[in-house]
């Protein structure tokens, strides 16, 4: 029997695993799909092709089908997003220049203290931060943002630079940005070129964020719900296999190759494993929960981290935020989530919303299969979103 013929886009970025994997070990194949992947050079690009139907799926970062569902990002188009394909995984860096300034006015090099790295970060800026981001709405913005609202005094000036994440280290070690949020491997990549050093994990700010999502245009949804639930199933498994440590060796192999990411071995093992080199020559330090695909319920697509999204989304652009949540949390579809996965022996959360920014530490939630365990989701400043 013929495969159907998928084509989905990607931007390289280790968090594009569950998609990779599903190709590679056949998880998709297994499912009657043939799953083309496409490297897109761009987010932008990416988007543009899924909204004119030149892809059919897309690795988003999580705020992008949101802003595309609202006509804030390019051509309006209404995206669900039926599953989470990665948590966490980001990393906040500086120019080497900027970094040695803050290292002279006391900053130890800490990687897990917002408010402190905060208070050294101002001190040593000596105009306003070029801040280079993947894309105006991706999570690495609204953390970004998030943490300097957060800060009570002080804050800098700062300017917001779309750069593609390939391009983030050339950028800093250019001299056109001294500050960057990017996804990895591409910080690791700043440090092995010396162009920067890395200043915090994304988890610091928000300790379980939804990176990036699966994107579906919504009328494709409705059109071929046997194969959304075929696909969906294929990256699970997937997801599943990337959170067993014993095969990150070969996640890494799979990755590096120069159809994939084309980067070597070592820089993808670093957001596998959690260790992160954070300078050129320091030894890694150890951030458990630094990436994350399945474990703790990470694939599921909560609706209320869509309205929190959306709620950021609001404020930074001064828009109605009732207005903004009401749609924007409906694009996150743990509906689609329950009627193709559950089937399939995957547990399942009793509810499709919680308290954002609550759990302190691990917690037991009702589900499907008795109590599934989910990780502590607190934000750097102890507030909690509720919507």
């Amino acid at each position: 029997m013929s495969k159907r013929h998928l084509n989905c886009g990607y931007v390289p970025l280790v968090d594009s695993a569950p998609l990779i994997i599903a190709r590679e070990l056949k998880f998709a194949s297994d499912e009657g799909l043939d799953l083309n992947l496409l490297r897109q050079p761009s987010w932008a690009a990416l988007r543009d092709l899924l909204a004119l139907g030149h892809l059919d799926a897309a690795h988003m970062l999580s705020p992008m089908p949101i802003a595309m569902t609202l006509g804030l990002s390019g051509v309006t188009c209404r995206i669900d997003a039926p599953m989470v394909l990665s948590v966490n995984g980001d990393v906040f860096g500086v120019s080497s220049e900027l970094a040695g300034r803050m290292r002279a006015n006391g900053w130890s090099g800490a990687f897990h203290d917002p408010l402190g790295t905060a208070a050294h970060l101002m001190s040593a800026a000596t105009g306003p931060l070029r801040v280079g981001v993947p894309f105006p709405f991706s999570m690495h913005r609204l953390l970004f943002e998030y943490w300097f609202a957060g800060i009570d005094t002080g804050v800098p000036e700062f300017e917001i630079i779309t750069t593609p994440p390939p391009l983030m280290a050339d950028k800093v070690g250019q001299g056109e940005l001294d500050m960057f949020v990017v996804g990895e491997p591409w910080g690791s990549v700043a440090v092995d070129r010396a162009a920067g050093e890395l200043i915090l994990p994304g988890r610091a700010i928000w300790a379980v964020s939804p990176e990036k999502v699966l994107g579906l245009r919504h009328d494709w949804v409705e059109e071929h719900p046997d194969v959304t639930g075929r696909l969906m199933r294929a990256i699970y498994r997937a997801a599943d296999w990337l959170d067993t440590p014993d095969n990150q060796p070969l996640a890494c192999e799979i990755l590096s190759r120069s159809e994939h990411l084309d980067l070597p071995d070592e820089a993808i093992d670093r957001a596998l494993s959690g260790n992160i080199v954070t300078r050129p020559g320091a030894p890694a330090q150890s951030v458990p929960g630094f990436l994350k695909f399945q474990r703790g319920a990470a694939t599921f697509p909560w609706r209320s981290q869509a309205a929190w999204i959306s709620a950021q989304i609001a404020r930074i652009h001064g828009i109605d935020p009732q207005d903004t949540i009401a749609k924007g949390q409906s694009v996150f579809r743990p509906d689609l989530y329950r009627q193709h996965l559950g089937g399939a022996g995957v547990d399942l959360p009793g509810a499709s919303a919680k308290v954002e920014g609550a759990m302190r530490n691990r917690t037991a939630v009702a589900s499907r299969h008795g109590h599934m365990i989910l990780a502590a989701d607190a934000f750097f400043d102890g507030q909690i979103f509720d919507f």
